[in-house]
């Protein structure tokens, strides 16, 4: 993945995002950090362990790949059981809640400024790092 870095007269440099360099950057679960972005969409990466809670988007669908480990996306009607390099995509108001058993590394898209939770109240700020 390229990431942007401006220069001091505007122009952009291209560099490669390093995922794994990324991610141990930091320890904590269910934090998502911004580590590029494309047409106003967030890239992130996030470590994640034990069950978050149920959540939709109305307005998105939300994108998983699993880098490191294994996570299931809990459905009302069914598991969907990812294991590293798989990805899943939730529909737009489909209600769904992640688990891991043991940790997992896994790169989130979603368009800027969704709310991890579905609910800007109790959202994770996401970071860039």
């Amino acid at each position: 993945m390229l990431e942007l870095h401006p220069t001091r007269n505007m122009e952009c440099t291209l560099t490669a995002v390093n995922l794994k360099g990324k991610l141990a950057t930091f320890s904590e679960h269910w934090a998502p950090k911004i580590v590029s972005s494309f047409n106003g969409h967030d890239v992130m990466v996030v470590k994640v362990k034990g069950e978050f809670n149920w959540h939709s988007h109305a307005d998105t669908d939300d994108f998983f790949l699993v880098l490191k480990g294994e996570i299931t996306i809990k459905l009302r009607d069914q598991d969907i059981h990812l294991k590293e390099g798989e990805m899943f995509v939730v529909p737009k108001g489909v209600e769904h809640c992640p688990v891991a058993e043991n940790e997992a590394e896994v790169l989130l898209i979603e368009p800027h400024g969704t709310p991890n939770t579905g609910d800007p109240n109790t959202a994770e700020k996401k970071v860039v790092i």
